[in-house]
């Protein structure tokens, strides 16, 4: 017995693609190898993740959230590859946003800003008149528990820094790009300890020069939590580029240019009165849209 037909969305953000479809009041009884099925490259749609637009109201996880931002009318429930849950996802919640434009959920004209609600809490998007998005992914943290990270065409075991953004990662810098090109991340890298919640690991190089017009200038690969190496992961830039303002110290900027794979991100950093916020700003893009049937 199959599951009924659903319709879904390719989406991606600087080539970081997701599954995407509408779930409004929750009806779609689909379990983890649903999610998993869906993201698989081979007999599913395939994607990093999958991400169900689902009323804030009628989702017992997140609906208190209304009562701190009524608007959040729209919960992106995020999974990974895997169909493991996630906090959220920073080129994810992009593209989500250009799926509710789409789909005719929301609307939201350029300069207008639209409240999500994710695991994460309320996250505030964008539109810029470009078409790009722009979203304040809130207050940031050190671990304070910085693992040691052995990988795959690097020689020895590299210091890292581990941040919460509100997704773990853990940060390791490299020497220079060819470093960079040569590492292989077909498998996961070793953490010492390993964080409980696991973590996504980010390398990075940094530009040279590392500022250009006042803006830091860095690059970085990733492998993501619950999927492998992804061609770009939002919440790992912003942690690329707190990790790297803390390494060079007094005097670095607070905006900067992460390329990835996939393309280049833009990460600022901003004074609240709750603290420290960081956005993260960049495309997103819709590719297709299909009917698949999920097998039991």
């Amino acid at each position: 017995m199959s599951q009924a037909p659903l319709v879904v969305t390719k989406g991606h953000g600087t080539g970081n693609d997701f599954v995407l479809f509408s779930d409004p009041e929750n009806e779609r009884e689909l379990r983890t190898e649903h999610y998993r099925w869906l993201a698989d490259r081979h007999v599913g749609v395939g994607g990093d993740g999958v991400i169900r637009a689902a009323s804030t109201a009628s989702s017992p996880e997140v609906a208190s959230l209304l009562e701190q931002e009524p608007d959040a009318q729209w919960f992106m429930d995020y999974r990974n590859n895997d169909g493991s849950l996630a906090e959220m996802c920073g080129n994810g919640i992009r593209v989500f946003a250009e799926y509710l434009l789409h789909e005719g959920l929301v609307t939201l004209d350029p300069g207008s800003t639209l409240p999500i609600a994710t695991r994460a809490g309320i996250v505030d998007v964008t539109r810029s008149a470009s078409g790009h998005y722009q979203a304040d992914m809130g207050r940031w943290s050190f671990t304070g528990v910085d693992p040691l990270v052995t990988a795959q065409g690097v020689d020895v075991a590299r210091p890292s820094v581990a941040i919460t953004v509100p997704n773990p990662h853990v940060v390791v810098a490299l020497a220079s790009e060819d470093e960079l090109k040569n590492l292989d991340l077909t498998s996961r890298p070793r953490l010492d300890p390993e964080p409980d919640a696991g973590a996504n690991i980010e390398f990075v190089v940094p530009g040279d020069p590392l500022v250009v017009d006042g803006v830091g200038v860095i690059s970085m690969r990733v492998f993501e939590r619950g999927v492998g190496e992804t061609r770009s992961c939002g919440t790992g830039a912003i942690a690329a580029a707190l990790a790297t303002r803390h390494w060079a110290g007094e005097g670095a900027p607070n905006q900067w240019r992460v390329g990835v794979p996939g393309g280049s991100l833009a990460v600022r950093m901003f004074a609240t009165e709750e603290g420290e916020h960081v956005s993260l700003s960049g495309p997103a893009e819709l590719v297709f849209t299909t009917t698949v049937v999920i097998p039991e």
